[in-house]
């Protein structure tokens, strides 16, 4: 193995996810160059990576099938040993199968699959995590045993938030690209007034959340609150999430950057569950989510940009005092 590519050109979790198969096949293939294609806006995750010597952009912007011929061709002049596909769409799939590479390995929702060396089941329903399943494509050249994500800021990185980190604070990602993943605005507030002002409270997100939360600190009696939404790279957030007390987050991305420095994590689930096995890896991870069953959740694997059934009860029963109580697991 002297040349191997990852890709995954799904959403910046699904990214993050993956790096766990960047992880174990440095461990098996210490001298082997290893490339990773993601989707442009995603490339910030990977930057300066030490275990990557390049990573390929898809730019759907340059025009979608331009692109995925500019990158096949660059591809297939690397001659690579291995490529493994974790992305399950066609694109990909195109990609994958005329990559000319000796060995090509994804899964068989991909509808291309039947062109590659070996295909493998992505189930949902089975329980186990994402992290598992893509460790599947690589078990019979490594091991049975999955990596865990992994990212990498620098020291740069590091420097940018470490005057943000003099006092105790708790992070907060409140916003979500669906809504119904989204823990509703008041009952953020509701949670943020309940925090001890011992605390800081750092508000993360992009620059399109910065609204959101800006409205969230509006409603808020809490004087300790402040907004870093679009202050902040991805990284620089990871590297802020590290040393937090705690991190509330959604079943998002922010989850996946926790889970990726090992940052303490309380999860809170609206319409989604954890057993579709995106969930939080951390040492420190609670999941907090509706106590008794409701008969319309999951609604779906990655939710809606409303509740179909017009209630949001996944999200309104849960109870401000189960995320205070992960909280105090974290300080005891």
């Amino acid at each position: 193995m002297e040349k191997i590519l990852v890709i995954q050109t799904a959403f910046l979790g699904d990214v993050v996810l993956a790096t766990a198969l960047v992880e174990k096949l440095h461990a098996f293939y210490p001298e082997a160059k290893l490339d990773f294609l993601l989707r442009k806006g995603n490339e910030g995750l990977l930057k300066g990576h030490p275990l990557l010597r390049e990573v390929l952009i898809w730019d759907k912007q340059q025009g979608k099938y331009k692109s995925l011929l500019k990158l096949l061709k660059r591809i297939r002049a690397e001659q690579y040993d291995l490529v493994v596909n974790v992305q399950r769409f066609g694109a990909t799939g195109i990609l994958t199968a005329l990559s000319g590479a000796k060995e090509t390995v994804g899964f068989e929702k991909n509808p291309f699959s039947r062109l590659f060396t070996r295909r493998y089941v992505h189930d949902v329903k089975s329980g186990t995590h994402e992290v598992e399943r893509n460790d599947m494509l690589i078990q019979s050249l490594t091991n049975a045993i999955p990596s865990k994500p992994k990212l990498y800021p620098s020291p740069v990185d590091f420097a940018k938030v470490q005057e943000l980190k003099q006092e105790p604070f708790i992070c907060m990602a409140p916003t979500s690209v669906w809504f119904t993943k989204q823990y509703p605005q008041e009952q953020w507030v509701q949670l943020i007034n309940s925090i001890e002002t011992t605390y800081r409270v750092y508000l993360l997100g992009s620059p399109a959340d910065k609204a959101h939360c800006d409205a969230i600190i509006s409603q808020s009696s809490n004087p300790r609150v402040e907004n870093l939404c679009g202050q902040l790279n991805l990284l620089q957030s990871a590297a802020l999430m590290r040393d937090a007390v705690l991190n509330y987050v959604n079943d998002s991305g922010p989850m996946h950057l926790a889970s990726a420095l090992n940052a303490p994590t309380c999860a809170i689930y609206c319409s989604t569950v954890p057993r579709f096995g995106f969930g939080p890896l951390s040492d420190f991870a609670h999941i907090v989510e509706r106590e008794e069953p409701l008969y319309c959740r999951p609604c779906g694997l990655h939710g809606y940009k409303a509740c179909p059934e017009g209630h949001f009860r996944c999200a309104r029963d849960i109870r401000n005092e189960q995320l205070l109580e992960v909280l105090q697991l974290a300080v005891s």
